[in-house]
């Protein structure tokens, strides 16, 4: 199999309002096709952290679509005032990405009368449900993993972030750090100040693209992005029986971004989801070493060997 970082060839798409960066993978041709599998990544990620994942997919017989969000990676930032903030004015922005992605990427790809699958980390899970809530059939089945669907504070109380949010807003602040937020750019976070896995290879990949590729890099949240955060988050707690979509929703035992718990709970009020926990995992299981990622990915082949095929016949 060609690998993945061989056969890159980003795609511009247009989405209202921004310019995204796409990219579609074929199927190992020497495997059985399965289908058309969406690649969603969590916020500050770009496509290019995921190539070891993309020829996983291909490897089980999945062509697979992915994009940067908008703000992030090779797509459009929205400030101009400093390219590593994260930034958002709201969360229903995101779905018109995917929605792009979909239409003009991920459509052309499908055999006829066939549906997508989809494998959403964070935020791109998040994202990925909102669109599932709103339409249920869109995909045949997801796997969400680590999904954002409450974040730690660090210990602060939760009506007190929401309270400084609000004002921050009200005072005009939407582009600003939050705080601490600026000291997370990639460039001065080592393996023992991260937060996101315990596999010191996998970590040192991404700062290499990353060096590579300076402006790829984000470092966390302006206030703007934190405020759509919470509305959404709050929205979507509300959404999950709405959600009849075959899911698998992996958490991570040792999450010390996404709230495990939540993600649990989520799942157990989804009337098509299944849930598996990786104990040992941090936020990023994808990126973590190969015996926790071992597990993801029996959990993920038990889980597609159960469902439908996505085509007819």
């Amino acid at each position: 199999m060609v690998p993945a970082a061989t056969l890159f060839d980003p795609v511009p798409i247009k989405a209202v309002g921004a310019q995204l960066r796409a990219a579609r993978f074929d199927a190992d041709p020497g495997v059985a096709r399965k289908g058309v599998c969406v690649l969603l990544n969590g916020q500050t990620e770009f496509i290019e952290k995921y190539f070891e994942v993309i020829d996983e997919l291909r490897g089980r017989g999945f062509a697979v679509a992915t994009m940067d969000w908008r703000g992030q990676g090779g797509s459009a930032r929205l400030l101009a005032d400093d390219h590593r903030k994260s930034f958002i004015g709201d969360f229903s922005e995101y779905d018109q990405d995917l929605d792009t992605l979909l239409n003009w990427i991920v459509t052309p790809m499908l055999a006829p009368g066939e549906r997508p699958v989809a494998l959403a980390h964070s935020m791109g899970a998040h994202n990925l449900l909102r669109a599932l809530a709103h339409n249920p059939a869109r995909f045949a089945w997801c796997v969400l993993n680590a999904p954002m669907i409450a974040i730690s504070l660090r210990g602060q109380r939760q009506f007190l972030v929401a309270a400084v949010t609000a004002f921050e807003i009200w005072r005009g602040n939407r582009g600003g750090w939050v705080w601490g937020m600026e000291a997370r750019d990639p460039h001065n976070v080592s393996f023992s100040t991260q937060l996101v896995t315990s596999d010191p290879q996998r970590f040192e990949r991404t700062q290499m693209l990353l060096r590579e590729n300076p402006d790829l890099r984000l470092a966390g949240a302006t206030w703007g992005w934190l405020a759509a955060a919470i509305r959404s988050m709050k929205w979507l707690r509300g959404q999950a029986e709405t959600i009849t979509t075959p899911l698998l929703v992996v958490g991570a035992g040792k999450d010390r971004i996404c709230l495990t718990p939540e993600a649990r709970a989520f799942a157990a009020r989804a009337p098509n989801a299944q849930y598996v926990e990786v104990a040992d995992a941090g936020h990023e299981i994808l990126m973590e070493k190969n015996a926790i990622r071992a597990k993801f990915w029996e959990a993920f082949d038990a889980f597609a060997a159960g469902q439908k095929k996505t085509a007819p016949g």
